[in-house]
């Protein structure tokens, strides 16, 4: 069998030297002070990689059942991440895409703030139907098991990309990843 998707995990007891959130990710890239009271029974995920040839929802399916697997296994009861989207048109897409994911977003105590903010105002958020981006498999999958988008996207310049907070409380999660 060949390897064709992984993901980087990061559970709570991988960091027990420092403050949870300080060896996070995502917390270079947002400000998770709102977070901070979960942290302690959350995983986070990142940088999923899969092969180009294998880039469909079913891969992401089947990556997502099994990080789901590892989550209810260890009694974990949220997953954090970031999701990105590509900044090849400058940023418009991603902003369009923030836009129509707004039936997606979190409670209000859960939204953290980006440390370099997507400049938000000065991109198009509001591209005609015929020139919006599709949404990528990894955000859909995220979305699909029952996640919610935490905030507004930050700018990660050295990957040039728009990249969504992502929470999935586990008690939320689709019984299909389940």
């Amino acid at each position: 069998a060949e390897a064709v998707g992984t993901y980087r995990l990061l559970p709570p007891h991988s960091n027990d030297h420092q403050p949870r959130a300080s060896g996070l990710i995502s917390n270079h890239e947002f400000g998770l002070m709102p977070m901070e009271s979960i942290l302690d029974r959350t995983i986070e995920v990142g940088r999923a990689c899969v092969h180009p040839d294998y880039r469909s929802g079913a891969t992401i399916t089947l990556l997502w059942a099994g990080l789901a697997r590892y989550m209810i296994e260890g009694h974990y009861e949220h997953l954090i991440g970031c999701a990105s989207v590509s900044m090849a048109d400058g940023g418009h897409a991603a902003a369009s895409l923030y836009n129509r994911l707004t039936d997606h977003m979190s409670p209000l105590e859960y939204r953290v703030f980006p440390r370099c903010p997507l400049p938000l105002g000065s991109l198009r958020g509001d591209l005609p139907e015929a020139q919006q981006p599709p949404v990528p498999p990894l955000i859909k999958g995220y979305l699909r098991a029952g996640a919610w988008i935490c905030g507004a996207p930050a700018w990660d310049p050295d990957f040039n990309t728009a990249d969504l907070p992502v929470l999935l409380p586990m008690r939320q999660l689709d019984a299909r990843y389940a």
